[in-house]
C-alpha cells in the first residue's frame, strides 16, 4: 500500500486530506509541524510527503531541504502545499526541491493526479 505523509498544521485541512486519501486506498501518516515532518520522513521513509510550506517551528521550504540534504531521504518524493498562490511560488517550491506543487484549497482530482504522476 503506498504511504503518504501529510505534513500540515491546519487541523481541518490534515482531517479533510487524510479522510480523502484514506478512502481512495492510501496508508496516511499525519505530521503537525516541520520538525516532526522531517523526523517522521525520516523514520517511515513514506512514498510522497504532502508539505504544507507554512508551518510552525520548522517551515516546509526549510524541512523540504532538510529532506533533500540527508542521504537517506533525498530520493522521497515531496508535493509542496500552499495557499500562496503567487507568480514565483512555483519556482520557489522548486527551488527548495520539492516535486512538484499544489494550491490550497485542495482539488482532491488534480492532487491524486500529481500523486500518481510521482509513484
Amino acid at each position: 500500500m503506498t504511504r503518504i505523509l501529510i505534513v500540515e498544521d491546519n487541523e481541518m485541512n490534515r482531517d479533510m486530506l487524510s479522510r480523502r486519501l484514506k478512502r481512495k486506498g492510501y496508508d496516511i501518516e499525519v505530521a503537525v509541524d516541520g520538525q516532526q515532518g522531517v523526523d517522521m520522513a525520516t523514520e517511515l521513509m513514506p512514498d510522497i510527503v504532502l508539505m504544507d510550506m507554512s508551518l510552525p517551528i520548522m517551515d516546509g521550504w526549510k524541512a523540504t531541504k532538510t529532506l533533500r540534504n540527508n542521504p537517506a531521504t533525498a530520493a522521497l518524493k515531496i508535493i509542496a502545499l500552499t495557499a500562496h498562490a503567487m507568480e514565483g511560488d512555483r519556482q520557489k517550491a522548486m527551488k527548495a526541491g520539492c516535486d512538484d506543487y499544489d494550491t490550497k484549497p485542495i482539488d482532491l482530482k488534480r492532487l491524486l493526479g500529481k500523486i500518481e504522476a510521482l509513484l
